[in-house]
């Protein structure tokens, strides 16, 4: 059995990589060749179920250790809290170990900064150091290539909603629910900037609404979220009667999958990122996507595609998308063809870390 430490392992992404077990899976397997070993507890918890900063990617802290035991360390978040200087420490321990590295890059441009500079110096140090590089699309592995040389597997990302609420029938609507959800604005999302669009084409639309969502942390002064002047313009939405703007927390697991299920087709207003989780729970509910040409979350999965960057946005081209989603409904992906999936990828995942597990021996 090889014990893997995942940075994180408490995530979704992370989970769905594991075999399904169980009588959802038409492929199960209950013995599965890779174990994925607990988060190690940060050094300060401020929220139920903490794993970052990662001690995992501290060199001092591996080095202190008796009883953490693994034999490969696979990196997905959380490395941005640490300096290119830190991380070739860290990789230099692993080395020494004969540990092997290995590294999904999901995010080529982080979507919590504009700037990608100090996310590409990570990733020099780390895709240079991994013993193999896996991403989600041939377009990222493409970039990776020309970047640095080095031939990263392409994997599908898994589900992300359970698949026992996948199995759920969607709730029946004779309208069409357009979705724009702004979050707590993270720093890749402009959703002022599209929702004039949206709100045309839902005119156009003989059925059509629009529901916009605010994270309440956007409203709340003691939030590092607190943004105040673009909240305000978003709530200005409230005079329009066709736009139903609704604040609440965020959401929970439970409380997205029924909003997602309440929306017919979600629109994304990134102006920069790479791949998304968010699209794939669409995929799993049913519910169609409009998303931003930045990234490639066209490769990631069928979408409406709409032209958005960090300079620039054409409205026009949004419009066409939405009235397109509208059209042209996509269907939840069925639960077995993702339990199927999901079994293809665990197996996936276990061939390359017994790879570089023999390549260290």
């Amino acid at each position: 059995m090889i014990r893997v430490a995942s940075v994180p392992s408490s995530h979704a992404y992370v989970r769905h990589l594991q075999p399904v077990v169980g009588d959802s899976a038409r492929a199960a397997s209950a013995d599965p060749s890779f174990i994925v070993l607990p988060d190690p507890a940060p050094v300060r918890i401020d929220v139920p179920g903490q794993w970052w900063p990662p001690r995992l990617l501290d060199a001092r802290w591996l080095a202190e250790q008796t009883d953490v035991h693994f034999d490969v360390l696979h990196v997905h978040f959380g490395f941005e809290t640490f300096a290119p200087d830190e991380l070739t420490r860290s990789v230099d321990h692993l080395r020494a170990h004969r540990q092997p590295l290995v590294l999904t890059v999901h995010d080529l441009h982080n979507p919590h900064f504009a700037d990608s500079a100090a996310h590409l110096r990570q990733l020099d140090v780390l895709v240079r150091a991994a013993a193999a590089v896996i991403t989600l699309t041939a377009g990222a592995a493409a970039w990776i290539h020309d970047r640095w040389g080095v031939e990263a597997t392409v994997v599908d990302h898994p589900h992300v909603v359970p698949l026992e609420r996948m199995a759920l029938p969607r709730p029946a609507s004779d309208s069409f629910v357009i979705g724009v959800h702004a979050k707590n604005l993270r720093s890749n999302m402009d959703p002022l900037a599209v929702m004039d669009a949206v709100v045309e084409a839902a005119r156009s639309l003989p059925d059509a609404t629009v529901r916009l969502d605010i994270d309440e942390d956007v409203f709340d002064s003691s939030s590092h979220r607190y943004s105040p002047t673009v909240g305000a313009k978003l709530l200005d939405y409230t005079s329009f009667p066709d736009v139903d703007v609704r604040v609440h927390e965020r959401f929970d697991d439970d409380a997205l999958w029924d909003y997602l299920s309440s929306i017919d087709v979600s629109v994304l207003p990134y102006r920069f990122g790479t791949h998304s989780g968010w699209l794939e729970a669409c995929r799993d509910l049913g519910t169609s996507v409009v998303a931003s040409d930045c990234g490639f979350y066209a490769d990631q999965a069928r979408v409406h595609s709409f032209r958005m960057g960090i300079d620039s946005f054409d409205p026009a081209t949004l419009v066409a998308a939405v009235l397109a989603s509208h059209a042209d409904r996509t269907p939840a992906v069925d639960v077995g063809v993702r339990a199927e999936q999901r079994q293809r990828i665990a197996a996936t995942h276990a061939a390359i870390y017994s790879a570089v597990t023999k390549e260290m021996r």
